[in-house]
């Protein structure tokens, strides 16, 4: 059985990440707490954090609060000021490459540039998630009835991606060939990006959610999407340059009637952790659905995983404040 060192925090934490081995776990009460030989707290946000993300470009986090603030927070804990907008809460953030950061609120997404500027996109409803492709500046900001895509660098238009509903989240594949949002209803729907200007992306309906989607994880090579929201991780292959079109998805860790709430791939393996509404976390290999229990039930829903790069130790948030580390070598 892993061992698991238990951390108890007060309050509702948003997200955790690994900035080298060193678990970093954002507070929604605006702090941030990090296990380096015990537990220290960092002050980040006035009155509330409102998201937290990893900066796939550097050893750092990303987050917005209430206090209108972005804020870098680095492996050495430090915090500084990205961009403010008083009195506006920044509840959506993305970083890119180049050193590319990007926020919203309201109608408007900006995109900070490395060298200090600042642009911005107007959208006609609000703006309820950011992602960057992977490839090439380039920033997605979903919305009510689509996604809209801009290219940072130029003043060309953006490209629209349209379908009836309220788009809550965004995210590319990791090659940058699909891009897929989670909705207000019960599902996700998702795009296959043609390289040809002329060509219609093709849409992809994914249904059948007993509940909302609100976590998703690509594995390594961007074959398998692993999504929450029934009781068991609903996996959608996409292999195939069509994506999950017309084919069915795995169902991983199935527990009767007891919700999956956060899905987290192993950087290295197709392993995937499963945590569930009680507070139980599965790690299930795909390629035999072989079952291994990392944790037992807790106080809270599992809100964040995250593996540290080497894939041995497993952190995990719960929005009961009951956090801990998993070491699956052990």
């Amino acid at each position: 059985m892993p061992t698991v060192a238990p951390l108890d925090l007060d309050g509702h934490i948003l997200a955790v990440e690994f900035l080298g081995d060193v678990p970093f776990f954002a507070n929604a009460n605006g702090t941030v707490h990090r296990l380096d030989g015990g537990e220290k707290v960092s002050e980040a946000h006035q009155g509330g954090m409102l998201t937290c993300i990893r900066d796939p470009y550097s050893e750092s986090l990303i987050s917005g609060g209430e206090d209108g603030k972005v804020l870098r927070i680095g492996a050495d804990a430090s915090v500084s000021e990205i961009a403010s907008a008083p009195r506006k809460w920044i509840s959506q953030v993305a970083a890119g490459p180049q050193g590319a950061i990007a926020y919203s609120y309201g109608k408007s997404t900006f995109v900070r540039l490395s060298n200090g500027e600042t642009k911005e996109f107007s959208e006609e409803r609000t703006v309820e998630g950011l992602a960057f492709a992977p490839k090439g500046l380039r920033i997605a900001a979903a919305r009510y009835n689509g996604v809209s895509l801009h290219w940072v660098a130029t003043s060309a238009k953006p490209v629209d991606l349209e379908w009836k509903g309220a788009h809550t989240g965004v995210t590319f594949s990791p090659e940058g060939n699909f891009l897929v949002t989670t909705m207000q209803e019960n599902a996700l729907h998702g795009w296959k990006l043609e390289v040809k200007s002329n060509n219609e992306p093709r849409h992809m309906r994914m249904t059948g959610y007993p509940a909302k989607v609100k976590s998703l994880s690509w594995s390594p090579k961007g074959k398998w999407l692993a999504s929450s929201g029934a009781p068991a991780a609903i996996v959608w292959p996409f292999q195939g340059k069509d994506g999950p079109m017309g084919k069915a998805p795995l169902e991983l860790g199935t527990r009767a009637n007891i919700m999956a709430t956060a899905v987290k791939f192993h950087p290295a393996e197709d392993i995937l952790a499963i945590g569930f509404i009680d507070g139980m976390i599965l790690a299930v290999r795909l390629a035999d659905s072989k079952e291994a229990l990392i944790r037992r039930p807790g106080k809270g829903a599992i809100t964040s995983m995250s593996w540290s790069k080497n894939g041995k130790l497993l952190a995990f948030a719960s929005e009961a404040g009951d956090c801990g580390v998993v070491d699956i070598s052990a």
